[in-house]
């Protein structure tokens, strides 16, 4: 198993792709390393980038409004992104940095051991249900539901990344909705 620590240590020093040459500081993770669920995002944002911790800014406090719907404090889950530098003017994540920073992801995913994990945005659900063999849509068909991994003792769960509700408010009710899904799947564990 690897231990996040050293895993950080290694994302330091990556010069796997570009991106560490404009980045201030590598985002990780953060919360519980032990976590039964993890959330997964895109990329890191400037604020993100600034304080080297994922959802530190607008998105981030979306995200604790969606946890604070059904109970779940920040530090009882493990929150990351696909990449772990920030693209220069937040542009979405490219094919070869996602090849290139997955692999700490792969990494995070074994370490954690989640039985829950819920992709936040397009890249994320795409790159983990690709990775368990699950075919991928786009966020706006899949958002809330459940695809259930019995050989894995896993759940994802795809849903829309909390930067959309910034542009599009409407977007925060189904979000909303969508968390309900896993306050009903913590639940039933």
């Amino acid at each position: 198993m690897y231990q996040i620590e050293e895993l950080s240590e290694e994302v330091k020093n990556c010069r796997r792709c570009t991106l560490w040459r404009t980045r201030k500081n590598p985002v990780l993770g953060s919360g519980d390393s032990r976590a039964d669920i993890m959330f997964i995002g895109e990329a890191p944002g400037r604020n993100e980038d600034m304080e080297g911790k994922p959802f530190v800014g607008e998105a981030g406090k979306i995200l604790d409004q969606l946890l604070t719907s059904i109970d779940l404090k920040r530090e009882k889950v493990y929150i990351t992104n696909i990449l772990k530098c920030r693209p220069p003017g937040n542009r979405n994540p490219s094919r070869d940095e996602i090849e290139a920073c997955t692999p700490f992801l792969d990494r995070q995913i074994e370490s954690v051991n989640p039985w829950i994990i819920v992709t936040l945005g397009n890249f994320a659900t795409r790159y983990i249900l690709e990775k368990f063999n699950l075919k991928a849509e786009s966020i706006g068909r899949i958002h809330g539901r459940i695809f259930n991994l019995k050989a894995k003792n896993l759940k994802i769960v795809p849903m829309y990344h909390p930067a959309s509700a910034l542009y599009n408010p409407r977007i925060k009710g189904v979000m909303i909705d969508d968390f309900r899904v896993i306050g009903e799947l913590i639940e039933s564990i």
